[in-house]
């Protein structure tokens, strides 16, 4: 067995994900939720916490999936608050003190009730993943997570009770949707793009396809390549590159590459060539142009541009990597109070 190959300890708020899949007319699949775990691990743990008078109609599912049924039942005249809630968290906690061996765990529930759970888990220096409905999941949980994943998501885009997406990717026969997918695009390589340019200013050599898949998953532990019509993180990535967006080079493991922006041509040449054209216009104009305005005049010639496509936190921040290649020159005027540029053309 690999060293690396992930642990998992699935706890299940059983009447929080019934529940929700309930209200949106249909019936909970656990296979859904257990393969997709098991494409990231070893399911060690398999637990359901509920009162199972009320859900007897899933006892032979949960037996065909090797499911653990914890009974906590609600007693008649009695008010028993989160009671399923109490028993599942002293149980992933004592697990957790117990077993080293479990690197992960699944709390499926969207009740934010968990969220301290979730983060003394990680205190612990376990990795969390949360499963919830899209519905009924409380918007202070998936923050909580290293990684949280929607039940509709995981039915995938032929399910009649799969979540509609929230990004789509353009394709010829999307006409009416391309703006819309365009701009979904943009935010996907902006996300990629400022995701690398930080890794790169916070670590010394190369950096992993994975390693920029695992910051942004610390940003937004509800991010999905699928959200935008890609099957995996490769995919997305290689798209990326036809896009001169990102470069990709051999890793040391196969299947890792090493992400790099362009070096030449597209990509953030092709913003640099922009930046010059524009500066050499004006400066045949009306001389040196000072900074401020500048990315308006840019954004006139070509109306979707972004520094932060290219991984810059500001523009300022862009015109100075392009001072430092030699395509500008840049300096500070002490009477106009700003950053005047040049290409040394006149």
């Amino acid at each position: 067995m690999a060293d690396s190959e992930e642990r998992i300890a699935l706890f299940l708020d059983f009447e929080n994900l019934a529940l929700g899949a309930r209200d949106r007319g249909s019936k909970l699949e656990l296979a859904v939720i257990t393969d997709a775990l098991s494409e990231r691990g070893r399911i060690v743990i398999r637990r359901a916490y509920a009162d199972w008078n009320l859900f007897s109609e899933y006892r032979q599912d949960l037996v065909g999936q090797r499911i653990e049924m914890i009974e906590v039942p609600q007693r008649a005249g009695v008010v028993r608050k989160n009671a399923a809630d109490i028993k599942l968290a002293v149980d992933a906690l004592e697990i957790a003190f117990e077993r080293e061996f479990v690197s992960t765990f699944v709390i499926a529930s969207g009740d934010s009730d968990f969220t301290p759970l979730v983060l003394k888990l990680r205190e612990l220096n376990r990795k969390v993943i949360g499963v919830g409905v899209e519905g009924s999941t409380s918007e202070l949980l998936p923050g909580a997570c290293d990684e949280f994943l929607f039940y509709e998501r995981l039915l995938g885009p032929g399910s009649a009770q799969s979540a509609p997406r929230r990004r789509r990717r353009r394709t010829p026969e999307s006409n009416g949707e391309a703006d819309e997918s365009t701009s979904d695009l943009s935010e996907l390589a902006r996300l990629t793009t400022k995701t690398l340019a930080g890794l790169q200013r916070s670590m010394d050599g190369p950096v992993l396809s994975s390693m920029v898949k695992r910051a942004i998953l610390r940003k937004d532990s509800t991010f999905s390549e699928s959200d935008f019509g890609f099957r995996t993180w490769g995919e997305l990535t290689r798209y990326l590159e036809t896009m001169g967006i990102i470069e990709l080079h051999p890793g040391t493991a196969q299947g890792d590459p090493v992400m790099d922006f362009p070096s030449e041509g597209g990509g953030e040449g092709s913003a640099f060539d922009l930046l010059k054209d524009v500066v050499s216009e004006l400066e045949q104009r009306t001389g040196p142009p000072p900074l401020a305005g500048l990315k308006d005049m840019m954004r006139r010639r070509s109306p979707g541009f972004s520094e932060k496509d290219y991984g810059y936190g500001g523009f300022l921040q862009f015109v100075k990597a392009a001072a430092a290649k030699g395509v500008v020159d840049l300096e500070w005027d002490d009477k106009g109070e700003d950053y005047y540029l040049s290409t040394g053309a006149i």
